[in-house]
């Protein structure tokens, strides 16, 4: 978990946060709205999103709900109210942890280790990038709350390169890692089922050809 998008309108506190995480290997970027912060979710691979409460236009509770409809990326609130009824409100809106201002850098730091550790742990049942989800357990892809129709070979043809990205397959390889080594599968079957998987993706609205893409002479690559 390494790129952290922080959201709030007070510019002073986003520096501070920066400042800090920057030295611990963070990539940070910054948005001063909620519109802001949906947008760069839409456009970057981001890890965790810090999220403040108290914005003008659409507030941290808007901001969150709108998120989750987006993506299920980590999002920690920070906020000066600490009632109980707001930590609830918040978690029940999709937030995964809670914190309230003044903080200690050091916490901080810790709670974005902590939300990083479990969702490490659901890894590999669960894969989400910009809003399309794929899950193993239930065996379903889903984006913006649309489940689309894949075939078992589809299904696994999509976790693998989600799970792998940047990482290039040659044909013969995905035919070994989907089918099997004793299998009598062509390239050019591989070809169909990612065009099918494409065609899908793009019917439901998700951008597939900005992630799924083709290494010319060698075979298909995931870029997040």
């Amino acid at each position: 978990m390494k790129h952290v998008l922080i959201v709030d309108d007070e510019e002073r506190m986003v520096d501070l946060i920066s400042l800090f995480l920057t030295p611990q290997g963070y990539t940070v970027s910054k948005a001063s709205t909620g519109l802001e912060a949906l947008d760069q979710i839409q456009k970057d691979h981001i890890d965790l999103v810090l999220l403040d409460v108290m914005m003008p236009e659409m507030d941290g509770w808007t901001t969150c709900k709108e998120i989750r409809k987006l993506s299920k990326v980590p999002i920690i609130m920070l906020t000066a109210r600490d009632q109980s009824s707001e930590v609830v409100k918040g978690l029940k809106l999709g937030a995964d942890d809670y914190i309230t201002k003044p903080f200690d850098e050091e916490v901080l730091l810790a709670r974005i280790e902590a939300v990083s550790r479990r969702l490490h742990q659901l890894d590999e049942d669960t894969l989400v990038v910009n809003g399309l989800i794929w899950e193993k357990g239930k065996h379903r892809v889903s984006y913006r709350g649309k489940t689309l129709s894949t075939t078992p070979i589809e299904f696994n043809l999509l976790g693998l390169f989600m799970r792998s990205h940047d990482k290039v397959f040659s044909r013969e390889h995905l035919i070994q890692l989907i089918w099997g080594y004793e299998s009598f599968t062509e390239g050019r079957t591989i070809d169909s089922h990612i065009r099918n998987l494409r065609e899908k993706c793009r019917q439901a609205g998700f951008d597939i050809d900005a992630h799924l893409k083709t290494v010319w002479g060698v075979g298909y690559k995931w870029k997040k």
